[in-house]
């Protein structure tokens, strides 16, 4: 894990150097979500190494561009009206092929089944959810106890969900930390650099 961290610190200083993104939100705003939008805001989800390189899928799943990494970037939350403002908005993503496989499982409320663990790049975050409760995704105002809305982050997705069963579920000490504990869906959420931007008040203290 010492080394995996180690890395991650170094993808994201990289990404950051080459302005990549800021404050882990792309600050592009759209006219209707163009082509060219979609696939600068999706694939900056990712290091640009991973995402200059992938698949791109629109809001209405319609392949914008083919890739020859196996990544694969998208939004997450479906396209309001008129189109995305942000890539934060749209919880763009980027997912190598077993992550995709959890998220179609997690989409459809079936079990996930993958061929090995899985990683999803967000560094712009996402529109949060409780910790502990699939499928509350951007309902921050609904009143739920462990809602997170995150800034720029890593995800594993584990082939085996019980390897994540002695993981802390705790989103306040800025290490890594699991969520959905208990569920199919349980993952590993690793802070990065901005984790915090969206909801300062769970930072470390």
């Amino acid at each position: 894990m010492k080394k995996l961290l180690t890395l991650v610190a170094m993808f994201t200083a990289a990404n950051m150097s080459a302005g990549h993104h800021e404050k882990g939100e792309h600050s592009h705003h759209n006219m209707g979500n163009s082509k060219e939008w979609e696939i600068k805001a999706y694939t900056s989800a990712a290091p640009s190494f991973i995402g200059d390189h992938a698949t791109v899928i629109s809001s209405s799943g319609k392949v914008l561009r083919e890739g020859t990494n196996g990544w694969r970037c998208e939004p997450f939350m479906p396209v309001p009206k008129g189109g995305f403002k942000t890539a934060h908005g749209a919880a763009a993503a980027c997912s190598d092929k077993n992550a995709v496989a959890w998220a179609n499982a997690y989409k459809s409320n079936t079990n996930p089944e993958l061929e090995s663990d899985g990683w999803i790049w967000m560094l712009h975050g996402d529109l949060g959810v409780d910790n502990f409760k699939p499928y509350t995704d951007g309902q921050k105002d609904a009143g739920h106890k462990h809602f997170i809305e995150s800034g720029a982050h890593l995800m594993l997705m584990p082939k085996d969900p019980s390897s994540m069963d002695n993981q802390s579920t705790d989103y306040t000490t800025g290490g890594p930390y699991v969520m959905f504990k208990g569920t199919p869906y349980v993952h590993m959420m690793i802070p990065l650099d901005g984790y915090y931007d969206y909801q300062p008040e769970a930072a470390p203290k």
